[in-house]
């Protein structure tokens, strides 16, 4: 007779075998987190704020707005596709002469354009943007659901000799103000002085000089991106208030006037301000030549339009020089250069990883709180895989499959110029208080 022992040894031994084996066996790991989905997540929680983008005043029109899909960089429905929050819309316009004429049109532009943004925010879809005057209207109307929108003021040149414009251009709205654009103003000289070596001013001109005490006393940042280093580093030296560059990148890693060097940087951090990296090919990598059939017919093109050989090649401001064109033939020129870039394609764009090598290269220099984002969408703007506000998740995601945390990444999007906003509007309350 076999004992009951006899009959549950087997079992048991068959247990301890099991026993063994779960012993020797590792652990299956846990699946690697999905760098898209986190990058997803953060996204939808952060604001992305773009400083630079340009309009033209044709888009904010009853019949053609917006609203609409159009074929721009930035519209509601990409904006929404994509992601982007809060973008800067920008008040153009390009250099003139520097006599009251010139400045008479140059203002009467610049109204128009003011006018348009308030036209889409308060007639054509005031239930989806809404425009913010401080940063805590930035936050409050992202919680609301609602796309945000700011103004910059894209050279002084409207100004003209009236420094009384400066706060009426605030009260308009306006929360930057840039002192050149391509072409001495008569605040400031511009980066382009770097091509002949001609300057007006050797930096400010004395009407600058007092268009910055007037900027910080209104609550305008002032914006560095098209201005001389000359002038930037004199307006550093005057300003009370931490200043921005709403649309430049680094000139180490691509050696373009509209980029800043590292003294520049240095500078901008010790002043508390913030530079916007731009997303424009050609100030994020510098561009191999153009095929002898692409220079032909770009320098017919411009001829065509009147355009000088100065504003030819991709160093012309992102709008490739076109600044003393109307809007209806600067639209005409884009048009008939898209169908030039369709026969000729130009030389491959920088990518999202090279702009964000920028960013990667700022952070390291002057730290996480002095770097953020632009694009200059709708004025030249735009690289492979940030191309219209729709792309604007991937570079989100490169920032997250580079290590960048939410916190850092919050800050990069839009809580650095937001401090730098509040920062300049509170030195402003303090200003108007000394001397009311």
């Amino acid at each position: 007779m076999l004992r009951l022992s006899q009959i549950q040894m087997p079992a048991a031994a068959l247990v301890l075998a099991g026993l063994s084996l779960t012993a020797c066996s590792a652990p299956e790991p846990p699946p690697a987190p999905d760098p898209v989905e986190i990058a997803r997540g953060i996204h939808e929680r952060v604001i992305a704020l773009d400083t630079h983008d340009d309009i033209n005043v044709a888009n904010f029109t009853a019949e053609r707005n917006y609203t609409q899909r159009l074929e721009t960089q930035v519209n509601l429905p990409k904006m929404k596709e994509g992601g982007l929050d809060a973008p800067f819309f920008v008040v153009y316009v390009g250099q003139g002469e520097l006599n009251k004429a010139g400045y008479d049109r140059a203002y009467a532009q610049a109204i128009e354009k003011f006018d348009a943004i308030h036209r889409l925010t308060e007639e054509i879809a005031p239930d989806e943007i809404e425009l913010a005057l401080t940063a805590a209207d930035v936050r409050r109307i992202d919680a609301a659901g609602k796309k945000v929108a700011l103004i910059g003021v894209e050279n002084g040149y409207p100004i003209g000799e009236d420094i009384g414009r400066v706060k009426a251009f605030y009260d308009r709205g306006a929360r930057y103000l840039s002192f050149a654009h391509n072409g001495h103003s008569q605040l400031a000289d511009s980066n382009t002085g770097e091509r002949d070596g001609v300057w007006l001013h050797n930096g400010l001109s004395a009407l600058g000089t007092q268009a910055v005490a007037e900027a910080n006393r209104a609550g305008l940042m002032i914006d560095a991106s098209h201005p001389s280093k000359a002038s930037m580093m004199q307006i550093i030296a005057l300003s009370k208030a931490p200043i921005i560059a709403s649309h430049s990148s680094v000139r180490a890693l691509c050696d373009h006037s509209r980029n800043m060097d590292d003294e520049q940087l240095l500078a901008l951090k010790e002043n508390g301000g913030v530079i916007q990296m731009v997303a424009l090919s050609s100030y994020v990598k510098t561009p191999p030549p153009d095929s002898p059939e692409r220079t032909e017919a770009i320098a017919k093109l411009r001829e065509e339009f009147g355009l000088t050989a100065a504003g030819a090649g991709r160093g012309g401001g992102g709008r490739g020089g076109t600044a003393g064109l109307s809007e209806e033939r600067r639209a005409e020129f884009m048009t008939k250069m898209q169908a030039l870039n369709e026969q000729f394609p130009p030389p491959a764009r920088a990518t999202v990883a090279d702009f964000v090598d920028h960013i990667d290269y700022a952070v390291k220099l002057i730290g996480i709180d002095h770097v953020g984002i632009s694009s200059d969408f709708d004025g030249g703007g735009g690289i492979e895989g940030w191309n219209g506000a729709d792309e604007t998740f991937n570079v989100t995601l490169e920032l997250v499959r580079r290590g960048y945390t939410e916190e850092q990444i919050a800050k990069i999007w839009s809580g650095n110029l937001l401090r730098v906003m509040d920062d300049v509007q509170r030195i402003a309350a303090e200003l108007q208080k000394a001397t009311p």
